[in-house]
């Protein structure tokens, strides 16, 4: 088999999105995705990545994967990275059609039938559009278009969400409140009258449903170490589950002056890229969860290297999914396979919203519980009518170059 030509799409709509089709000569695709700076990652693979593929064995994936990683870009979860990445979860797409597997099989079999989930109380229209991880780009005023308004509903209505998500089997959720304090202060302060809004969510799920949900909380790196501290003090008396990227994750020994904080697990991050710089994070020996995100950390090649490293330490693993369908399923395929995978990030407001308006499959999410059919392959493929919509944006690069 080999690889006869490289196409990616984007579509206005979904601005931080970039799928990536990998084409052959036997007349399999794969399906690859990332998420942030989709068009800088576009211009990356076809001007770097498809030169070097088209021709080649798409089975050989260690011995691409090598050949991508060059000399700049490839410690952080820069443009290259998150390239390759989605490059990496097509050929694992490609591979499993091969062989008439899912992903979870081909990578070594599956562990379990099934994965815990937990909701990201996200909304509808949650970092939609191309700006920042940031509060402007919540998607708040957005008009709602179904029940799954949950960051609004985090922030004002805790309780009935909590609620919400007992009645749908769900008994985990992740929120992140205070983030609105971080950008005001840029991490370095949080107002007594701040962390008491704060940490009125917790406060309100606690008296709802008591001990039968459990609460994750989000920092996404925007403290700094004093505040990141007191606000860790502040939450102890609401028994939280993990807390994820409390600091920013370029300085990981500042965990080790975090941790005794808190008594609820260290959880990072979604931000790492390749083993390496997990390594780092499991030497801090505070590590709780490795979250690792498929399309950021350089694939499934890579997060089944962490996950290993991470199973020698003792350390569960937990996929972030909060970008989009191609992702979500290849992570919940990883969730199946990886046997020391703790929990699965979702986020109902976009597997029951936007993303099925975009594929044709997506994981079956009930009782609290993420489950997947035997179709070969991630079992996902981008609906046909997306190609021709007017924000569409469709590139192809083959041997003669780009078309």
């Amino acid at each position: 088999m080999k690889i006869t030509a490289v196409e990616t799409l984007r579509l206005g709509q979904f601005g931080n999105v970039v799928w990536v089709l990998i084409k052959t000569d036997e007349n399999i695709t794969g399906l690859g995705e990332t998420f942030l700076g989709a068009a800088a990652v576009e211009a990356y693979i076809h001007e770097t990545v498809a030169p070097k593929l088209v021709g080649r064995d798409p089975l050989q994936i260690e011995a691409i994967n090598r050949d991508l990683i060059g000399y700049l870009g490839w410690r952080g979860a820069g443009v290259e990275t998150r390239g390759n990445s989605a490059i990496d979860i097509a050929l694992w797409d490609i591979f499993g059609k091969a062989l008439g597997v899912p992903v979870s099989v081909a990578l070594g079999g599956k562990s379990r039938d099934t994965i815990r989930t937990y909701n990201t109380c996200a909304g509808y229209s949650y970092i939609r559009d191309n700006r920042a991880q940031s509060v402007d780009n919540w998607g708040l005023d957005a008009r709602p278009i179904g029940p799954y308004e949950d960051l609004d509903a985090f922030l004002n209505r805790a309780d009935e969400l909590a609620l919400s998500l007992l009645d749908e089997g769900i008994t985990a959720m992740k929120i992140w409140p205070f983030d609105i304090a971080a950008e005001r202060t840029h991490g370095l302060d949080i107002s007594a009258a701040e962390l008491k809004i704060a940490l009125e969510p917790f406060e309100k799920i606690r008296k709802a449903v008591g001990d039968r949900m459990d609460i994750m909380v989000e920092f996404h790196s925007l403290w700094r170490l004093p505040a990141a501290q007191r606000i860790a003090r502040a939450l102890k008396p609401y028994d939280t589950y993990w807390h994820e990227d409390p600091v920013r994750m370029d300085s990981l020994d500042t965990l080790k002056a975090y941790a005794p904080h808190t008594d609820a697990m260290i959880c990072a991050s979604e931000t790492l890229a390749y083993p390496h710089a997990f390594r780092d994070y499991l030497a801090t020996g505070v590590a709780g969860v490795a979250m690792l995100d498929l399309s950021w950390c350089g694939g499934l090649s890579e997060a089944r290297k962490i996950a290993g490293m991470a199973e020698a330490q003792q350390i569960p693993v937990a996929p972030h999914d909060c970008t989009g369908p191609v992702v979500f399923m290849a992570s919940c395929q990883f969730s199946l396979h990886a046997r020391n995978a703790l929990i699965q990030e979702s986020v109902r407001a976009l597997y029951t919203g936007w993303y099925t308006e975009v594929v044709d499959a997506l994981p079956i999410v009930g009782d609290g519980q993420i489950t997947l059919p035997d179709t070969p392959g991630l079992g996902i493929e981008l609906l046909p009518e997306l190609f021709t919509r007017p924000d569409a944006i469709h590139r192809r690069s083959n041997a003669e170059g780009e078309l």
